[in-house]
C-alpha cells in the first residue's frame, strides 16, 4: 500500500493516478531511485552522528587531561 503524493490518501501500489484527487503518481523507477537516495542520506547521517560523538569524546578527554595537568601543577608548587 502506498500514499498519494498530493492528497495523502492510501492507495494500491502500482497505480498511475490517485482515485481520490486524480493526480499522477510516481513510477516504479522513480520510487526505487528515491528509496536509494533516502538510504544513502540515512547512511550519511549515521556517519555524521558517529563522527560528532567521536569528537565529543575527544574533547572530553582533552578537558580531563587539562584538569589533571592543572591539578598536578597546583600540587607541585612549593607552599611557603
Amino acid at each position: 500500500m502506498g500514499f498519494c503524493i498530493s492528497c495523502g490518501q492510501q492507495h494500491q501500489d502500482g497505480i498511475r493516478f490517485c482515485r481520490f484527487c486524480g493526480n499522477q503518481q510516481p513510477g516504479e523507477q522513480l520510487l526505487a531511485r528515491l528509496l536509494q537516495e533516502a538510504e544513502h542520506i540515512h547512511y550519511l547521517r549515521l556517519q555524521a552522528q558517529a563522527l560528532a560523538q567521536q569528537q565529543l569524546l575527544q574533547q572530553q578527554q582533552q578537558q580531563q587531561q587539562q584538569q589533571q595537568y592543572s591539578q598536578n601543577q597546583y600540587n607541585q608548587q612549593p607552599r611557603w
